[in-house]
């Protein structure tokens, strides 16, 4: 009797399960570390997109001469593009921005007079994004989203509080003729067709003659290529995650044991990247 109860239980023992301590770390949980949630993006150059989607974009306007001029013809291309004004420009042309706005155009805060945001106080910087941001909203009726500091000069803490203080993305570029400089229309087009990828942010200035010359080329070797034009906040909205590029398998220079089927073989190097 007492050698079958022992038996018995010694044989239930078998089937308890090993204590979870000696399992291993549950796939996908971080240990010991709590995962903070990503903080939102602010600052653009570029957008990682599934499309061949560009945003357009041109600085220091409105001009009376040469901004209507672009807009016609992005009309004719049924283009619409991102205008970053200057303030004391819209305060002299609203009907300008007024127009840009109701033909689907995006306008952003280029600052009031162009200084340079790196080399000034924040109180300084507020006034003068302000005062640009009443002008933008007296001509339009909206708002602006967008900003995008005078030269590209601007520090991190600064575009952290802008972006609270006044709810605005942070717009640079990554693709840049030097237009300022008057190259001539060909330059500035050969090098934005050069430059330009899927996601780019294209940075010209709605202010120099060369460059509104170079634009009615430029769009239609942009188009031929298959590119397609939104505004910069429909780029940001089309953004997708960058996938991380998987390191090397070490095992494609492993030769195959004698006698492994091929087809082992082959299984084997795909599952890395299920």
């Amino acid at each position: 009797m007492f050698v079958s109860r022992f038996l018995a239980i010694w044989s239930l023992g078998l089937l308890v399960p090993a204590p979870l301590h000696a399992r291993g770390p549950i796939p996908g949980r971080a240990i010991g570390k709590d995962t903070a949630p990503a903080e939102p993006r602010i600052t653009f150059n570029s957008v990682h997109v599934d499309g061949p989607y560009i945003a357009m974009t041109f600085d220091d306007g409105p001009s009376a001469k040469l901004t209507p001029k672009l807009l016609d013809l992005l009309a004719t291309h049924h283009i619409k593009a991102t205008f970053f004004v200057i303030g004391e420009n819209v305060a002299e042309h609203p009907e300008i921005v007024a127009r840009a706005t109701r033909e689907g155009h995006e306008i952003g805060n280029h600052s009031w007079s162009h200084p340079n945001f790196g080399k000034m106080s924040d109180d300084a910087v507020r006034r003068d994004l302000q005062k640009t941001d009443d002008a933008i909203r007296s001509a339009t009726g909206t708002r602006p989203t967008l900003m995008r500091p005078p030269y590209g000069s601007i520090t991190a803490r600064q575009k952290k509080w802008i972006n609270e203080e006044f709810g605005y993305r942070i717009i640079l570029w990554n693709v840049d003729p030097l237009d300022w400089k008057r190259p001539g229309p060909a330059a500035v087009c050969n090098r934005i067709l050069k430059a330009t990828q899927p996601g780019s942010i294209v940075l010209s200035h709605d202010i120099h003659p060369g460059t509104i010359a170079a634009m009615a080329p430029t769009l239609d070797q942009l188009e031929a290529k298959g590119f397609k034009f939104v505004t910069v906040s429909e780029l940001i909205a089309l953004a997708r995650p960058e996938m991380p590029k998987s390191p090397p398998d070490k095992r494609a220079n492993v030769p195959l044991a004698s006698g492994a089927p091929l087809l082992t073989s082959k299984v084997v190097l795909a599952a890395p990247h299920q």
